[in-house]
C-alpha cells in the first residue's frame, strides 16, 4: 500500500493515537503544535502505550522521535517540505473556529490537504467545509478510548475503532491505511448516520456528571437521574428520526442496542446502559466533568446536547432535557453560577426538569 503524507493538527489524545499509529505503520506524519509543546516533543518524543491491543505481542509501548515523526510549530514550514495527502483534525470542538481561522490566515485553502475530521459532534465538518471548501472535508469518528498523560503521551484504554464516511475520493484509501495501522477502521455509506450515532453515545452521563460532580455509576444508580438520562437519549433519537438519520453500529460500539434500550422498561434497560456508561470511557470521568473541574472556560456541551437542541428547533421536536443540561452546564462553565450550586444535589437538577 502507498504511504501517506499526513499532517496532524495537534498532539492531543486522538491526534497522537491516530497519527502515532499511522507513523508506526510507516506513513509520514508531521505534527503541528504550539511552540512550547513542540519543544517538549523534541525533548521527550511521542509515547504510545498500546498494551491492551493483543496484536502487538512483542512490543506494546513505543517512543517516536524524528525522523520517524516530525514536529513543527509552523504550518508554512510544514507545507513547504512536502505535499500532504490528508490533515487529521482532532481538536476539541470549541477550538475549531480558532484553528480554521489560523489555517486560512496563514495559507490559501487551496494549499491545504483534505481534513479527516475525527471530532465529536455534528457541527465541525460543516464548519470545515465552509472555511476550506466542501471537497476538503472527510467525515470521521473515533470510538476507542484514549487516555492522555501529557503532550504526545497517550494510553490506549479501550480498543474499538475508527469510522470514515464514504463519498470522498480518499475515503477508501484512508480506511485501508487506518486499518493496516491496527486502528480497526470501517467505511460508512452515510456520514450523518455515523456522526449522529457517535453523538448519541457521547450524551450518556456526560453533562449530568459534570453538573452534579458525580461519577457515571452514581448518576445511573439514582432512579430520577436515570430517567433523565433516558429522556435525553429519546430526545436525540426523535430528532434523528425527524431528520431521516439512522442509528448505526460503530466499531466496537452497538449503537442500535443503545437506541433499543430507550424503548425498554427502565428496570430492564438500566443494567445495560449503566454498563455502557461506565465502560465507554475506559474508567475515566466523563469529558465534560474533566473540562469543568479543570477550570476550562469552554465546554463541548454546546456541540453535543446543544446541537440536539438546535436540530430539534429546526425539526419541530421538543428537547427540554438537552436544553436544561446545556444551559446549566454552560452557566457553571462561565461562572455565572458556582460549581457548588448543584454538587451532589440530584434533586435540585431534577426540579429544573419538572418545573
Amino acid at each position: 500500500m502507498d504511504k501517506l503524507n499526513i499532517l496532524s493538527l495537534g498532539a492531543g489524545a486522538i491526534g497522537t493515537y491516530i497519527g502515532g499509529s499511522l507513523a508506526l505503520a510507516g506513513h509520514n506524519v508531521v505534527f503541528l503544535e504550539q511552540p512550547p509543546v513542540v519543544d517538549i516533543l523534541h525533548t521527550q518524543g511521542m509515547t504510545l502505550d498500546l498494551g491492551i491491543d493483543p496484536r502487538r505481542k512483542e512490543q506494546t509501548r513505543f517512543t517516536l522521535t524524528p525522523p520517524t515523526v516530525q514536529f513543527t510549530a509552523s504550518l508554512a514550514e510544514a507545507l513547504s517540505q512536502t505535499r500532504f495527502d490528508v490533515m487529521l483534525f482532532a481538536l476539541k470542538s470549541f477550538d475549531t473556529e480558532t484553528a480554521l481561522h489560523s489555517l486560512t490566515s496563514t495559507v490559501s485553502p487551496a494549499d491545504l490537504p483534505p481534513a479527516l475530521c475525527l471530532q465529536n459532534g455534528v457541527d465541525n465538518e460543516p464548519a470545515i467545509a465552509a472555511a476550506l471548501g466542501p471537497e476538503k472535508v472527510i467525515y470521521g469518528t473515533v470510538t476507542s478510548a484514549i487516555g492522555r498523560n501529557g503532550p504526545g503521551n497517550i494510553t490506549l484504554e479501550k480498543l474499538r475503532g475508527v469510522g470514515v464516511a464514504d463519498g470522498h475520493p480518499l475515503s477508501k484509501r484512508l480506511v485501508e491505511a487506518l486499518d493496516s495501522a491496527y486502528l480497526n477502521a470501517k467505511l460508512f455509506p452515510v456520514a450523518a448516520d455515523m456522526k449522529w450515532s457517535k453523538m448519541l453515545t457521547n450524551l450518556l452521563a456526560n453533562p449530568t456528571s459534570a453538573i452534579l460532580d458525580m461519577t457515571a455509576a452514581e448518576v445511573f444508580a439514582h432512579p430520577g437521574l436515570y430517567r433523565l438520562e433516558i429522556e435525553q437519549l429519546r430526545e436525540c433519537l426523535a430528532v434523528m428520526k425527524a431528520k431521516g438519520i439512522q442509528a448505526v453500529d460503530l466499531p466496537g460500539t452497538p449503537v442500535r442496542a443503545l437506541a433499543l434500550a430507550t424503548k425498554l422498561p427502565l428496570w430492564l434497560s438500566k443494567p445495560l446502559l449503566s454498563k455502557a456508561a461506565g465502560a465507554g470511557r475506559g474508567g475515566k470521568m466523563p469529558s465534560f466533568h474533566i473540562d469543568l473541574h479543570a477550570g476550562r472556560k469552554q465546554s463541548e456541551v454546546t456541540y453535543l446536547h446543544g446541537a440536539v437542541v438546535r436540530a430539534g428547533e429546526q425539526a419541530g421536536v421538543p428537547t427540554p432535557v438537552n436544553k436544561l443540561l446545556t444551559e446549566t452546564l454552560l452557566a457553571l462553565t462561565k461562572g455565572t453560577i458556582p460549581l457548588t450550586e448543584f454538587a451532589h444535589q440530584p434533586g435540585k437538577l431534577l426540579a429544573g426538569w419538572h418545573s
